[in-house]
């Protein structure tokens, strides 16, 4: 059972967020959060595996609360996804760098949402890869002199390329037809380099191949 933790201040899009995913045989809502200030409280006190964390709240804003969630190792499972209202909202690139797995428009369709929940849990994809895709082109435009990542150097050869095709926002599948290998060994390559590397998921990863210099701006095709 996937546990589910609502944080957005207007009540009307909890609702709607709870009907659909508690109406899921593998989703349940754990609780709701008006606040940023709840919300981190609510993690520490439910554990729960997904945070749907809107970007503008009292109190605390979501990337701030954000920031406290993924900075506290005792959470490191628990993965973050940013709620916004625009798909290039100025602060999703900052929410990325703070440790969110990826992040939703609020009028995304059910199906995408479901979807997205069951994603991020499995650490299987960056969400909307048309929409991720974008997040990459932001990144690089605004990436800095590369810098050596720690742990880059413990990575094989195979594994250098598979975070490289992560970092231009690949899919496992993607990823897979490009290798010639299967999906579930796709997955594996990325499991372990995210291992190697301490990183939390995906999102991470990326951000990580665009610092290290493993991936340039221009690459994204």
């Amino acid at each position: 059972m996937i546990r589910v933790l609502l944080a957005d201040d207007q009540l009307l899009v909890r609702a709607g967020f709870r009907a659909l995913l508690d109406a899921q045989q593998d989703i349940e809502v754990a609780g709701e959060a008006a606040d940023g200030e709840e919300a981190v409280r609510l993690v520490r006190e439910l554990a729960p595996d997904v945070v749907l964390m809107d970007i503008r709240m009292p109190l605390l804003d979501g990337l701030a609360a954000t920031r406290r969630i993924t900075g506290d190792e005792r959470f490191r499972d628990v993965k973050v996804v940013m709620l916004t209202t625009f798909e290039l909202d100025e602060y999703v690139f900052d929410a990325i760098r703070a440790g969110a797995s990826g992040f939703l428009v609020k009028d995304t369709e059910p199906e995408e949402l479901l979807r997205a929940v069951r994603a991020v849990v499995d650490g299987d994809a960056l969400l909307s890869p048309g929409v991720t895709r974008r997040l990459i082109a932001e990144f690089a435009a605004r990436s800095k002199e590369p810098k050596d990542a720690e742990g880059l150097g413990e990575l094989t050869e195979r594994e250098r390329e598979v975070m490289a095709l992560v970092g231009i926002g690949l899919s496992n599948e993607e990823i897979a037809r490009r290798l010639v290998v299967s999906p579930l060994t796709a997955k594996t390559h990325v499991s372990r380099t995210m291992v190697k590397l301490g990183a939390r998921d995906r999102a991470q990863l990326v951000v990580l191949a665009y610092e290290s210099g493993l991936v340039r701006p221009g690459w994204l095709g």
